[in-house]
């Protein structure tokens, strides 16, 4: 039974920082095994922010974050971190981070099986 419980979001101004991280527990390693990083702000749709691929380490990211935010895990596997930089109002929203056994489509939401209770982002 997996266990996701994610935490740093808060309230910053337009370009300032953040750095989400997500506790990953009760999981065991298989091949394909993904964990992403998502949002969704009111009236839209989830989205998929940034994923790592636990097999390979591949990362993607969305077009609209790629060079601001980077996806990583600390030596140990057991957190999932994401480091907001330049942040933008647009960039408002709930952030989740969640995992998935099969990771075809990696930044699709359908994709992934467990999710965490969200984080609040906030930019002004």
């Amino acid at each position: 039974d997996v266990q996701l419980v994610e935490s740093g979001g808060g309230s910053v101004q337009a370009g300032g920082s953040l750095r989400l991280s997500c506790v990953v527990s009760g999981y065991a390693y298989s091949d394909g095994y993904c964990l992403g990083w998502f949002r969704q702000a009111p009236g839209k749709e989830r989205e998929g922010v940034a994923t790592i691929t636990l097999e390979t380490g591949n990362t993607d990211y969305a077009d609209s974050v790629k060079g601001r935010f980077t996806i990583s895990r600390d030596s140990a596997k057991t957190t999932l971190f994401l480091e907001m930089n330049s942040l933008k109002p647009d960039d408002t929203a709930m952030y989740y981070c969640a995992t998935g056994v099969y990771c075809a489509n990696v930044l699709s939401p359908s994709e992934y099986d467990t999710w965490g209770q969200g984080t609040q982002v906030t930019v002004s």
